[in-house]
């Protein structure tokens, strides 16, 4: 039995662990405010805010709810458009699109109005630029987003003397959010969820769904999978003796607010930015991208570039395997199927190491690649000691050169 909290409500349900959020709330409990776009997590028609207890705090991020299935809500407050709203009117982010005209047929507004009320529950910088990059995830065809531009600096300013040890507080007290979110804390401690066990054979292992819900959307609602997501001892990224150890369950979110990962490579957050969007990076692991196999997967070829290694267990035994002989051929692994990623190690580079990632894409953020590549460059008395070169969209597996 999954539960979880819905809005304010409080859910109990049996329904299929794989089936996604977005048929959950718009068929099963006829909140038909999220909207059914691209079922890609491009459009963000169908964007939702997920809260969660992270260190005795809770945290939100927005997340595409057509990729979600609704086993990662466990123990989470979801938050759909019908959930900010008041009975008596609209709320200031609300009446900030409405005040710039930021709305033509209104198919995409909720998106926009949840990703910005996500960025009201944020921890980051309060600045206009961050306010717009809460929406590099939902897409407009027709107003034009200057006006949604202008509606998103209205509420960076609204929120910009908002303290973080107290958002909610701030929010409810300023009618931005309604006041039951100052509910919702204690509420979710409150709540059990059960702890799963290792998965089966032949059981699919699902993480964020980023990938797996584009290519078999109708397949992975009813099939038995197992859900890494939420996998507390494959969320962690470590450190010793210069190997940085990353879980399974990282996201590329985890990755981009880690000290370690931006301490090593200071141009990580503009490596990243070139990766899908906001609520993808906030549901999208990195194992998932590496046994995805994609010929042009991101992080893959990142990784490649830093000669990684991978640890893949069974559930009782374990062993490393270089991530550049993973790949057999296309959608090939060297796996077996009860083996399941357990974490990614690789060198920090230290100051003598020189590494760079590029992407070339049609457009230059939320983009698949059409060539990406990576180098790693061991310096020593000012020659080339050692190289890691790989490529993506040169054949049919992720590429490592040299």
């Amino acid at each position: 039995m999954l539960q979880f909290i819905l809005n304010e409500q409080n859910i109990d349900t049996d329904l299929p662990s794989g089936m996604t959020m977005l048929d959950f709330v718009r068929y099963h409990q006829h909140l038909t405010g999220t909207k059914i776009g691209c079922r890609e997590g491009d459009c963000g028609a169908c964007t939702i805010l997920v809260g969660e207890l992270i260190n005795n705090e809770l945290h939100y991020q927005s997340m595409t709810s057509c990729l979600m299935p609704i086993a990662n809500a466990a123990g989470k407050h979801i938050v759909t458009i019908e959930g900010i709203n008041f009975p008596d009117g609209l709320n200031p982010i609300q009446q900030a699109m409405a005040d710039e005209g930021a709305t033509q047929c209104g198919f995409c507004t909720p998106g926009f109005i949840v990703s910005l009320a996500g960025f009201c529950l944020g921890n980051q910088a309060v600045t206009k630029e961050n306010a717009i990059a809460a929406v590099d995830g939902n897409i407009c065809r027709c107003t034009g987003y200057k006006s949604i531009e202008r509606a998103a600096y209205k509420i960076a300013d609204l929120t910009k003397t908002k303290n973080n040890s107290q958002t909610i507080d701030f929010l409810t007290s300023n009618k931005i959010l309604p006041a039951y979110f100052s509910t919702i804390k204690n509420r979710l401690e409150k709540l059990q969820n059960e702890t799963l066990p290792l998965p089966e054979a032949n059981t699919k292992i699902v993480g964020g769904g980023t990938d797996l819900y584009v290519q078999q959307h109708d397949k992975m609602t009813t099939s038995a999978s197992h859900y890494f997501f939420d996998n507390k001892a494959l969320k962690n990224i470590t450190i010793a003796d210069n190997i940085c150890t990353i879980g399974a369950s990282v996201t590329v979110a985890e990755l981009l607010s880690s000290p370690i990962i931006n301490k090593g490579f200071p141009s990580f957050p503009q490596y990243a930015k070139l990766v899908s969007s906001t609520p993808i990076r906030n549901m999208a692991t990195i194992a998932g991208n590496i046994v995805n196999a994609s010929p042009i997967g991101d992080f893959t070829v990142f990784l490649l570039a830093l000669n990684a290694k991978i640890v893949l267990s069974d559930g009782v035994q374990k062993r490393n395997l270089p991530l550049q002989k993973l790949y057999k051929g296309y959608k090939d692994l060297d796996k077996k199927t009860e083996e399941f990623i357990e974490a990614i190690e690789f060198v920090l580079p230290d100051e003598n190491t020189y590494f760079n990632f590029e992407k070339i894409s049609k457009r230059t953020h939320l983009d698949i690649a059409s060539v990406n590549t990576a180098v790693s460059l061991q310096l020593k008395n000012d020659r080339i000691e050692t190289i890691h070169l790989s490529a993506g969209g040169v054949g049919p597996i992720p590429m490592y050169l040299a």
